[in-house]
C-alpha cells in the first residue's frame, strides 16, 4: 500500500504545469527571501561559497552556485577517480550477468539506462557507482578523470524522485528519468558518467563541450538536486578500499584507481 500511494502522489504532482511553476518560483525574485533559511535548514557552509548569499537573487542562482575556489582540493593522478559531485555515495557494485545494476534490492536495466543493448554490452561484468545529490549540495558535476568524449546523447522526458524512497518505491527512476550520458574513453577503456534529473526538474546544463576532459574541471551542472551514475568496464576499476558505504564525498576526492587490462 505503501508503494501504491507513493506512486500515486508523484503522478498526481511531477506533471509539466507543476515542474514549470517550480523553475518559475525558484527563477523568480520571491524566491529570494528563501535562500537564508534554505540556508539554516540544510547547513550549509557558507564559507565554501563562491559570494555571499545575499548576492544571489533567486533560489535557482543559489541552487547552481559555485564554490570558493580553495574550497576543493582535487587529488590529481593519472589513475585516480575522483568523485565528480559532491555527493552520498550510497551504492557500488558489479554489473550483474543480465545486465542490470542492484540499487537498494531494486534491479535496474543497464540498456535502458543508457538506451542501447550495444551501449550496455561494453560494461558488461563492470562496476557501478551512485552518487546522489541532495538539494543542499553543491550542484556542480566535474570530470572524474582525464578522458576523450566518446560520445553524448539525452534519454528520457520525466524526472521522479531518486532519493531513499523514490529509488525503493519508484518506477525504476536511474534508467527511465531525464538522463544526459556521456561516454568517456580514458586510458584504461571506457566509462559512462549518466547525470540523471530529479523531481519535477529536469535540466542538467552541460558547461563544457569540449571533446577532451580534464580531471577536475567542471563540466555540466543540475539545477536541483540528483544523481550522477558511473559505469565503468569490467577490469577497468578498483573502489578506494578506506571508502565504507554509503558515505559522503566531496568533488576531487579519491574514490578510486583506473587499472590496466
Amino acid at each position: 500500500m505503501q508503494k501504491q500511494l507513493y506512486r500515486l502522489f508523484i503522478e498526481l504532482t511531477n506533471k509539466r504545469w507543476s515542474s514549470r511553476l517550480l523553475e518559475t518560483f525558484t527563477c523568480s525574485s520571491l524566491s529570494k527571501p528563501m535562500i537564508r533559511s534554505f540556508i539554516r535548514a540544510y547547513k550549509i557552509n557558507e564559507k565554501e561559497m563562491e559570494y555571499p548569499a545575499e548576492d544571489y537573487q533567486t533560489l535557482h542562482d543559489f541552487f547552481m552556485r559555485r564554490l570558493a575556489p580553495e574550497a576543493r582540493k582535487i587529488q590529481y593522478g593519472a589513475d585516480h577517480v575522483v568523485s565528480p559531485v559532491d555527493a552520498r555515495l550510497e551504492e557500488a557494485g558489479t554489473i550483474t550477468p543480465s545486465r542490470d545494476i542492484v540499487v537498494k534490492g531494486k534491479p535496474y536495466a543497464v540498456a535502458e539506462m543508457l538506451g542501447s543493448e550495444d551501449k550496455a554490452r561494453a560494461y558488461d561484468g563492470g562496476v557501478f557507482l551512485v552518487l546522489y545529490l541532495s538539494p543542499a549540495h553543491y550542484h556542480r558535476i566535474h570530470s572524474p578523470v582525464d578522458a576523450a568524449v566518446i560520445d553524448r546523447w539525452i534519454l528520457g522526458r520525466y524526472s521522479y524522485p531518486v532519493h531513499s524512497y523514490g529509488l525503493k518505491y519508484g518506477r525504476a527512476p536511474l534508467s527511465k528519468n531525464y538522463r544526459d550520458i556521456t561516454e568517456l574513453q580514458h586510458f584504461c577503456g571506457r566509462m559512462a558518467v549518466v547525470k540523471v534529473g530529479a523531481m519535477f526538474v529536469n535540466a542538467v546544463e552541460r558547461t563544457h563541450e569540449n571533446q577532451v576532459w580534464k580531471q577536475g574541471e567542471e563540466v555540466a551542472y543540475f539545477n536541483f538536486g540528483s544523481t550522477v551514475v558511473l559505469l565503468f568496464e569490467k577490469g577497468t576499476f578498483a573502489l578506494d578500499q578506506r571508502l565504507t558505504l554509503p558515505c559522503e564525498v566531496k568533488v576531487g576526492e579519491k574514490i578510486g584507481l583506473l587499472l590496466k587490462q
